[in-house]
């Protein structure tokens, strides 16, 4: 066994405090005294969680900006930047979901960089061509860093990799550099009650689908492993328990704090494979929520996959950390899935059959469609899996 584990640039994990509290602590610990928050709509909108916030900031409170929609559009991204750059800002606060998280992860090259109008942003993506070769731009330190308050259990503010749609190709696309992963993380159980039940459920499947695919990684190591099986355990026991009852801390908690480990794996470098990929483009391309392209195509990726007996063998940890030894891992995870009233279907989604060759097409040129542990053979493998899951 070889290989290496990947660390970022992000300082500390602070949970089980309130989020307010710990974002004004964080900021003086970190000398800002322009402190920016981007929240999501609802959270803006519909709760007093971001005024409290500013509130608790008292005089390094710089302004705020909501309302990055879901794949975190180019142009809303630009925007959001702007307001911030006019604003002085010398850090972001994200509260809220992925999308702000990553959004925000764009603004930072957008402050650094400049970028005013969404078309500049052609310089800083990451590139994959049809046949699987990826250039990553060779971008600078950012100088303004973020701090993000995660609503939802996608688990992307782990990372230090940002995604972002371009709406006139409708594809979203990937940013990274080291600096672009928050350099603090707040996990506060109570803000998450006001997220929609549907977003939080169906983003913890999100996070079992990095455990999913990390386990079964042909770069998979005991280290990742540790953390993905352990986090399945959480995940497992945690979103049926919020579901029962949203009142439950503990369990929203334990919730987040399994999308945390999920996480170790894609942060250390250990590539996710088909599920990932296609669900990148279903959301790009189709607009379906991230959440539910991984309840839609993590059972199928599953079976497909372990058509390949020598993948089958990885899948038996999964069905295990489920309680479900014996089970297929697909059948194991499409079970868990209908259980949390979540859809298991592309049709369930909106997603039609007439729009399978585009969707094809697209996954071709996501780096992660070729590292699937069973190699995928170009678009007619890609639509036998958007069959399986239709």
């Amino acid at each position: 066994m070889q290989g290496a584990i990947r660390f970022t640039e992000m300082e500390q994990v602070v949970f089980g405090r309130p989020a307010a509290e710990a974002v004004a602590k964080e900021a003086a610990r970190l000398n800002k005294s322009r402190v920016f928050i981007i929240a999501g709509r609802t959270m803006n909108d519909t709760t007093d969680e971001v005024d409290r916030m500013a509130d608790a900031l008292g005089s390094a409170y710089a302004g705020r900006h909501a309302g990055i929609p879901p794949h975190s559009p180019r142009d809303a991204v630009v925007e959001a930047a702007n307001a911030a750059r006019e604003a002085g800002a010398d850090l972001l606060v994200t509260f809220g979901g992925g999308s702000v998280t990553d959004g925000t992860k764009v603004i930072q090259i957008c402050l650094e960089y400049g970028v005013t109008d969404m078309s500049q942003l052609d310089d800083y993506c990451i590139q994959t061509s049809e046949d699987g070769r990826t250039v990553i731009p060779d971008l600078r330190l950012v100088g303004v860093r973020q701090i993000s308050v995660p609503t939802t259990l996608s688990g992307g503010e782990f990372n230090p990799l940002g995604g972002c749609t371009d709406p006139v190709k409708k594809v979203k696309q990937g940013y990274r550099h080291p600096s672009l992963v928050p350099v603090s993380v707040i996990l506060d159980a109570a803000p998450t009650r006001h997220t929609p039940e549907w977003v939080f459920l169906s983003t913890g499947i999100r996070a079992v689908d990095h455990c999913v695919e990390a386990i079964c990684s042909p770069q998979a190591n005991p280290y990742c492993d540790a953390d993905a099986l352990h986090a399945i355990r959480l995940l497992s026991s945690g979103l049926p328990r919020v579901k029962a009852d949203p009142a439950d801390m503990d369990a929203r908690l334990d919730c987040l704090l399994g999308a945390w480990m999920a996480m170790t794996a894609v942060i250390a470098g250990v590539p996710m494979g088909a599920s990932h990929a296609i669900g990148h483009i279903l959301g790009g391309t189709c607009d379906v929520p991230h959440g539910y392209t991984s309840c839609i195509m993590m059972p199928a990726v599953l079976r497909w996959n372990a058509e390949m007996p020598e993948h089958a063998e990885r899948q038996k940890i999964v069905a295990e950390a489920f309680g479900r030894p014996g089970m297929a891992a697909g059948d194991a995870v499409r079970e868990f899935v209908a259980g949390l009233g979540l859809p298991g279907t592309l049709g369930k989604a909106g997603v039609g059959q007439d729009q399978f060759d585009l969707i094809a097409r697209n996954s071709l040129h996501d780096r992660w469609l070729h590292t699937n542990p069973r190699k995928v053979n170009g678009v007619e493998d890609v639509l036998t899996l958007l069959r399986m899951a239709s």
